[in-house]
């Protein structure tokens, strides 16, 4: 897949490929956020690692995980 995303001498195979990769890195991010969070991490630590302010991960992030994990709250 990563081949034809790179290939540019059929766009359409190629857009649609990076199309896929956009799918999957999104379901990888999510896996990763909440083994991150599962860990123990924070929403800063995650958005750290993500290279990310910690509101845009907790935006996208808080209301799609597992349900059965611990949510970390704001430290004051």
């Amino acid at each position: 897949m990563t081949v034809v995303a790179a290939d540019t001498t059929d766009p359409r195979s190629g857009l649609r490929a990076v199309a896929s990769l956009r799918v999957l890195a999104d379901v990888l991010e999510q896996r990763q956020v909440e083994a991150a969070l599962r860990a123990g991490m924070s929403w800063q630590m995650v958005a750290d690692a993500l290279g990310v302010t910690r509101q845009a991960v907790h935006k996208k992030y808080s209301k799609r995980i597992d349900a059965s994990i611990p949510r970390p709250r704001r430290r004051t």
